[in-house]
């Protein structure tokens, strides 16, 4: 640091000297999140409240703030009026209170802005690594806009912090595009979000699931994005396109899970364009090849973005409607956020050759008193995400799949995964709205409430993979292309009728259905890339014999694989775990791969012949 003072006299001069170069109107910019230069803030803060007429009318800039905002305080309101491209906790209540500005507008944008001079930078406060031998500093873990505001702005000031990391990429500044230069060490910010807990834990298991080895991926901040890197252990060769580069991101990389190597461009390198994390994760950083640091214009651009192979966009929200639009920017006319780079990504995924987006977010807040997922967003709210950005909607009670659906499904998919206690009002008032029938049945509580324990995987005796799972609300479509797709000797055989139709209310019956007393599994496979129902197995109790009657189909190209014989001995599993004696079945003669099923699962069987139809009691044994 002394060194400094002795290289560059002319750029190392007292404090006061530097901040009277800055005038009365300037456009003053102050360095993102994690690498804000906290001291010099702060020691500009203090020659104002010195000099309270130095200057005035100034225009504070910047993206995101984790520091002491004393310049968004209203005492201050003859110098400063503060601006941010996104609001944070520190400035929220002064944007709202009409103290401080919010200026919408894509992440990946505001740097043209800046080269544009649409908003001419007067002054850059920032904060980087030491110089090198050739008399580069790097911006270290804030490029984002960073870069742009100090390549444009008339007056560059330094914080120089030998705690600041050297980070590879486009984050290099040379001493001498920079005015002054401000040597001073402390420890960076550091951004620790809360813990995750058992919901958020939830909800990170069901993404990681949406996420297959070899994807790139880009993942928001806070809770729920930590929770879904925590459950990413088991995936390989995942690849890193990002904005915000978070510890969850570095432990997979000192795990090997991230190594990048099947990215369509920047193969081999992690890319970001800011950090926000713990020491530890700065340490990372320092000098690693395998890390670079880009401007929000490339890191954020949808046309770079859909570069990418199988990107996968994973971002949060703060409320979805039932149509799938999201805002993550706005409750009603309170602003909370700001659109950020959210979009910027979701677009570039949705463009990308097997890109997917996914929304995760709690299904309440403020103590389960409020419903994220609401018939429609509220009054004022900024439509951060249309219909169409959508794919995956992701919730601690399942995953809703949007994409290529009519708002009716969309509407029964995202109830399907609403917290319990909303699903009627929920089911209400999309019938008062004319999203689905009118006549949509629904079972409120426990017994309707989808038992998700019950899924399983098995692998028939031919080998075929199979996911079987009980039936949910929002499968009547599902169920609809399944049974359409049966022959009709197949359709006779489970039904003993020569009807075709399946219409809405009779598809209702298998859908809508109370656990407690009945229960329908179906059993799914994959058909390139897409889920297919290939198996439906049920079981309706019969109270008062402690028995229930059974049943089951095989869709015609998937026979005789041992789905029947799967289906059969999980409904069996069930049963027995439920107190049930066993099974009575109708079986038509003819049908006799129905009845090798039911005589090879070791019941003991009782098989009574009556005019064409056997009629078969089978006891479980002990």
């Amino acid at each position: 640091m002394d060194d400094l003072t002795t290289l560059y006299p002319e750029k190392c001069i007292a404090e006061e000297k530097i901040f009277s170069n800055i005038n009365p109107g300037n456009r003053i910019f102050i360095g993102t999140g994690c690498g804000e230069p906290s001291y010099l803030v702060g020691a500009f803060i203090n020659y104002v409240r010195s000099h309270p007429k130095a200057f005035f009318d100034a225009e504070l800039l910047q993206v995101w703030t984790l520091g002491v905002t004393p310049y968004a305080n209203e005492k201050f309101k003859d110098n400063f009026r503060h601006n941010s491209f996104f609001i944070g906790n520190n400035t929220r209540e002064a944007v709202n209170k009409g103290l401080a500005d919010y200026t919408p507008i894509f992440l990946s944008a505001v740097p043209k802005l800046f080269y544009r001079r649409i908003i001419p930078i007067d002054v850059a406060l920032v904060q980087t690594s030491l110089p090198d031998a050739h008399g580069y500093m790097s911006l270290g873990i804030s490029v984002d806009i960073v870069k742009a505001a100090v390549e444009t702005a008339s007056l560059v000031i330094a914080q120089v912090n030998r705690r600041m990391p050297r980070v590879h990429g486009e984050t290099f500044i040379h001493v001498r595009n920079v005015d002054f230069i401000v040597p001073y060490d402390e420890p960076l910010l550091e951004f620790r979000p809360t813990m995750s807990g058992d919901i958020t834990a939830k909800i990170g298991k069901y993404v990681s699931r949406l996420i297959q080895d070899t994807d790139t991926i880009q993942v928001g901040y806070g809770t729920i994005p930590d929770a879904v890197l925590s459950q990413l252990s088991n995936k390989r060769h995942l690849g890193i396109h990002t904005e915000l580069l978070s510890d969850g991101v570095i432990e997979l990389m000192k795990m090997g899970v991230v190594d990048n190597s099947y990215k369509e461009i920047n193969r081999g390198k992690t890319v970001a364009a800011f950090c926000m994390g713990k020491q530890e994760t700065y340490e990372y950083l320092h000098d690693n090849p395998a890390i670079e640091f880009r401007p929000v214009s490339y890191t954020n651009n949808p046309l770079v973005i859909a570069r990418q192979r199988n990107m996968t966009a994973i971002n949060s929200a703060l409320e979805i409607d039932l149509t799938g639009e999201a805002t993550a920017e706005s409750l009603g006319k309170l602003f909370y956020s700001g659109i950020g780079g959210q979009a910027d990504f979701m677009r570039g995924a949705v463009l990308s050759q097997g890109g997917k987006t996914i929304l995760a977010l709690q299904s309440t807040a403020e103590n389960d008193e409020v419903s994220r997922i609401v018939p429609y967003l509220r009054e004022g709210a900024g439509v951060t995400l249309t219909r169409g950005d959508v794919h995956y909607v992701v919730t601690e009670y399942g995953i809703a799949y949007l994409h290529g659906k009519n708002i009716r499904e969309r509407a029964m998919d995202l109830i399907s995964i609403a917290h319990p206690k909303f699903q009627p009002w929920l089911i209400d008032e999309a019938k008062k709205l004319n999203m689905i029938y009118k006549d949509q049945a629904f079972i409120s509580g426990e017994k309707g409430a989808y038992p998700e324990s019950l899924e399983t995987r098995r692998v028939t005796k031919t080998g075929l993979k199979l996911f079987l799972r009980p039936v949910k609300i929002s499968d009547e479509q599902f169920l609809k292309d399944f049974f359409y797709s049966l022959s009709d000797q197949s359709m006779y055989h489970r039904f003993m009728s020569r009807r075709r139709d399946m219409p809405h209310e009779r598809l209702q019956k298998f859908v809508i259905i109370d656990y407690t007393k009945e229960m329908v599994i179906l059993a799914v496979t994959e058909e390139e890339g897409k889920e297919v129902v290939v198996g439906l197995g049920q079981y309706i109790i019969d109270d008062v014999a402690h028995t229930a009657e059974a049943a089951f189909v095989v869709r015609d190209i998937y026979q005789n694989m041992g789905i029947g014989s799967e289906l059969l001995s999980y409904l069996t599993y069930l049963a027995k775990r439920s107190g049930l004696h066993g099974f009575t079945a109708e079986v038509l003669v003819e049908n006799l791969s129905m009845l090798h099923v039911f005589e090879s699962m070791g019941f003991v069987l009782e098989k009574r012949p009556e005019g064409g139809v056997y009629e078969l009691k089978m006891s479980f044994e002990e």
